[in-house]
């Protein structure tokens, strides 16, 4: 019997050292190798320091950007806290909010329909994209506080959307804090 107990014991320890240590190990080590930006958290530089992550969505208020998703991860954009809000669509604290919103983006674009991404949240609360439609239902605004033409923001759209992977996979979509990021180039 206690030679029954031994093995088990030896047998979970080695078990451990593998699948624990020397596999993850081994998957950061080839990760690393092969995708070194994407295993880095797919960061982006400006000047030299870290602005962000192609993979995390964050807080733009002013009319110069492009607005990112709702957020409902911690106090907003909160990578140490991601996840929705956990509302129930009969929610009247979420009906109100999603409501409010749409009402102060209708103010924005008169006569337009409110693109759904741009009044809710996605599951992590830090989706970095939008859709085409979001991005061009705030060209007016972007345009204006920045003093450039619709068409140059809408060609600034174009150029940042990025179509469905492997031509079937997902939704064309913008990277809203590369779309800034280009935008920041062409005017301040």
């Amino acid at each position: 019997m206690q030679s029954v107990w031994k093995t088990s014991i030896r047998f979970t320890l080695v078990t451990a050292a593998i699948l624990g240590l020397g596999y993850p190990l081994f998957v950061t080590v080839l990760a690393t190798m092969l995708f070194p930006h994407q295993a880095a958290g797919s960061l982006i530089l400006k000047d030299g320091k870290v602005i962000g992550s192609e993979l995390l969505a964050q807080s733009f208020t002013s009319d110069k950007y492009f607005h990112p998703r709702p957020s409902a991860a911690g106090n907003g954009y909160d990578a140490a806290n991601s996840g929705g809000s956990n509302l129930a669509q009969s929610n009247k604290a979420l009906v109100d909010r999603i409501q409010g919103d749409i009402d102060k983006l209708a103010k924005e674009n008169a006569g337009k329909p409110v693109p759904i991404d741009l009044v809710t949240t996605s599951g992590s609360g830090l989706d970095p994209d939008i859709t085409p439609d979001a991005a061009e239902f705030q060209a007016e605004r972007v345009a204006k506080a920045r003093g450039l033409s619709v068409e140059q923001v809408k060609k600034l759209i174009d150029a940042q959307t990025t179509g469905r992977q492997f031509k079937v996979l997902g939704e064309p979509r913008v990277n809203v804090l590369e779309l800034n990021l280009e935008l920041d180039k062409i005017s301040k």
